[in-house]
């Protein structure tokens, strides 16, 4: 048996015995967010509902839909799935002028009629599936419209609310007859605030109610969420093909690393001299790219805050686009060795006032595209900043520790 039909036969049992016994709870004097009188606001969160349509979820007995409609001036759809919590509603307030008792599913009920101007469930929303329900009310509210949610937080046995979406066992504890077992999304505020931003609505306060016998440990939540409004129509791309794209282009990044003996090279097992750097992995920002080539190649750690990109450089290999990304490494931490499985090694620091012959096309692009007056001849490439380029300064950027 699924949760909520064994919450649904639970709540049929309850109505059972409450009207064999004849007892219907009188209308209140206020809207009563919580099992203890007077404890939280009332009715004025749900804003000005005179002549408003207002939908009371899982409505039990009728007697908060009735003070509503009485007190308030609201047209309230109280909809109970318990047939016999219907009944008891019906048999106590059927008449009563701007309240209309439905039985049904309120999930099911809300796909047939106009959107309401604002909805309430005290206690009862956790005996359904928030996934199932809380689509249904976003379809089933206006714009801009209030939800007002009462929710079990702490049990009767000092049990706190769980941290993940799933039902757990409780009981319906009615006097003078055995408890009734049920299984009920008794969730962390944090929960809930994300599902509901998830289905539509934006969380306005949540707060937690306290009776005012100190030595009862059960604690509500009132959470007050707004129904968002429509988004516009969103556009949506697609692939030309299913087939992925014949590879025409590479995309890498070079790290300068500047110390006080000047700038960072390492030697490529085919002879080349080069700055850190490597390949842009599927999914990684160019910053975290210059991050793990460095820490990979050298053993130097570094910050994204450390690493400032200089911008793209743009070249090509026979018919490949070559795209390189330059960056700036400010602060690091540890010192640079030989890393075992890299291709590259023997790490060294080389004045900028006396660099090597043999240095890697894209490191030498790199170094004259952030310095243009080193005297390094390279293979042409088109050069776009990201930001003003740093100008020749007699001292140079520092590593450091942190």
């Amino acid at each position: 048996m699924s949760a909520e039909d064994l919450n649904a036969e639970a709540w049929t049992v309850y109505g059972r015995r409450q009207l064999n016994r004849g007892y219907v709870p009188p209308v209140p004097e206020r809207l009563e967010w919580a099992p203890w009188k007077g404890v939280g606001p009332g009715a004025e969160i749900l804003g000005d509902i005179t002549g408003k349509r207002v939908l009371d979820i899982g409505s039990g007995a009728g007697h908060q839909a009735v003070h509503l409609a009485r007190t308030h001036g609201a047209r309230v759809t109280a909809i109970e799935l318990s047939l016999t919590q219907h009944q008891r509603a019906t048999g106590a307030y059927a008449g009563t002028p701007g309240v209309r008792f439905v039985h049904g599913d309120v999930a099911d009920h809300l796909r047939t009629g106009e959107p309401f101007d604002a909805a309430y469930a005290i206690g009862s929303l956790a005996f359904a599936d928030p996934r199932r329900v809380l689509p249904a009310l976003r379809d089933g509210l206006r714009p801009g419209a209030p939800l007002v949610l009462s929710l079990l937080h702490t049990d009767l046995h000092g049990n706190g609310p769980s941290t993940t979406v799933a039902p757990r066992e409780q009981t319906i504890i009615l006097r003078d007859d055995p408890p009734l077992p049920t299984r009920m999304w008794v969730l962390a505020p944090q929960l809930w605030e994300d599902l509901l931003t998830e289905h539509g609505f934006r969380v306005e306060a949540i707060d937690l109610l306290r009776p005012l016998d100190g030595d009862n440990p059960v604690v509500q939540q009132l959470i007050r969420a707004r129904r968002l409004p429509d988004r516009p129509t969103r556009v949506f791309s697609r692939p030309r093909t299913t087939r992925p794209p014949k590879p025409h282009a590479a995309i890498g990044v070079g790290a300068i690393v500047l110390g006080d003996e000047g700038v960072l090279l390492g030697r490529h097992r085919r002879g080349t001299l080069e700055l850190p750097g490597g390949t842009v992995e599927a999914g990684e920002s160019l910053e975290t790219t210059v991050i793990r080539e460095l820490a990979e190649e050298t053993g130097l750690i570094a910050r994204p805050d450390d690493v400032t990109l200089l911008g793209t450089l743009v070249d090509h290999v026979e018919h490949v686009v070559r795209v390189t990304v330059g960056a700036l490494v400010s602060a690091w931490r540890g010192r640079p060795a030989i890393q075992p499985d890299e291709s590259v090694g023997d790490w060294a620091w080389y004045p900028l006032d006396r660099l090597p012959d043999g240095l890697f096309v894209c490191s030498a692009q790199i170094l004259t595209a952030w310095r243009p007056d080193l005297p390094i001849d390279h293979p042409p490439a088109h050069f776009t900043p990201y930001a003003p380029r740093t100008a020749p300064s007699a001292t140079p950027v520092r590593g450091g520790s942190w």
